[in-house]
């Protein structure tokens, strides 16, 4: 998910997004554990989407004081 699409969203569609996400991070890091991904780079992706939408709830957070 790129940067110009996070800023767009709500703080609930964030909420949500990272929640979900999260959460396929922790599947697909699992599933590469038992046996190695076509794809590892998606690992990648996923923790980089992780990443940018919890920097955004931070920012907005540090915004509304």
């Amino acid at each position: 998910m790129k940067q110009s699409e996070i800023k767009e969203l709500s703080t609930t569609d964030l909420q949500e997004n990272l929640v979900s996400l999260k959460k396929n991070y922790t599947d697909l890091k699992m599933a590469h554990a038992i046996s190695p991904l076509e794809n590892p780079i998606q690992l990648r992706a996923l923790r980089k989407s992780v990443a940018r939408i919890a920097s955004e709830l931070t920012k907005r957070d540090l915004q509304e004081l």
